[in-house]
C-alpha cells in the first residue's frame, strides 16, 4: 500500500497509523499526528480504492452504504500490511494507534471489529458502523475516542451512538466527544482528541 513512514524522534514505542478521508492522501493527517503525539512514529497510508479518482480505503455502493465484501477484503489487506510494515520498519506491532477521519475512521473501526489485536487504541473522527449483525471480538482494555458532529449530514447521531454501544458491549473503553458541527475535521475535536490521548494512552 502506498504510504509514508516517519521514525519516532525519541524512545517512544508508539506508532500512529493515519487513515485519511475520501479524496485524501497520506499527507493529510500529518499535522494532526504532530498535535496528538509528536514523539510517536508515524505510518500514514493511502487507500487502495479509487472513487471517481478519489482515494478511499474500501468501496461503497452509495453514500453511507458500504460494499461489505470489499470492506472485509480491504480490512484484511490493511491488517496484513501493518504486519509487513512492522517488520520492514522494526516498530512494535502491539503499539499501533489508529487516527482515522471519515472513511479512514471506518476502516479503523473495521479493524477493531475483525482483528482485535490489530490496534492498541483508536481515535475515530466522524465514523460510521462498519458492519452490523456480527459478534465483535473481546476488546477489553482497548481505548477508543470517537468525535462526532451533532449536525453531521453523513453520520447521524444514532449511528454514532450505535457504534459506541457496539464497542462498549465488546468491552472497549470508549470516550465520545460531541461538537456542534458537521462532518468536517475541526481544530476543536483535534484538541479534544489530544487531551484524551494524554490521559487514556
Amino acid at each position: 500500500m502506498k504510504h509514508l513512514y516517519e521514525k519516532a524522534p525519541g524512545a517512544s514505542k508508539t506508532t500512529l497509523l493515519l487513515l485519511h478521508g475520501t479524496g485524501g492522501n497520506e499527507y493529510d493527517l500529518l499535522p494532526l499526528a504532530k498535535r496528538i503525539d509528536p514523539e510517536a512514529a508515524v505510518l500514514s497510508v493511502r487507500g487502495n480504492v479509487l472513487e471517481h479518482g478519489m482515494p478511499r480505503f474500501f468501496r461503497r455502493l452509495a453514500e453511507g452504504v458500504f460494499d461489505e465484501a470489499d470492506l472485509l477484503f480491504r480490512t484484511q489487506e490493511l491488517n496484513q500490511f501493518l504486519d509487513q510494515a512492522a517488520e520492514t520498519y522494526a516498530f512494535d506491532r502491539n503499539q499501533v494507534i489508529a487516527i482515522g477521519y471519515s472513511n479512514g475512521a471506518n476502516i479503523a473501526a473495521s479493524l477493531l471489529f475483525h482483528h482485535p489485536r490489530a490496534l492498541h487504541g483508536a481515535l475515530l473522527h466522524h465514523p460510521m458502523v462498519p458492519r452490523r449483525g456480527i459478534e465483535l471480538p473481546d476488546l477489553t482494555g482497548t481505548p477508543v475516542f470517537i468525535a462526532a458532529g451533532t449536525n453531521d449530514p453523513i453520520c447521524a447521531d444514532v449511528e454514532t451512538k450505535e457504534l459506541q454501544a457496539l464497542l462498549e458491549h465488546a468491552n472497549a473503553d470508549v470516550s465520545l466527544y460531541w461538537l456542534n458541527d458537521g462532518h468536517r475535521l475541526t481544530t476543536e475535536e483535534v484538541e479534544a482528541a489530544a487531551r484524551w490521548y494524554r490521559t487514556a494512552l
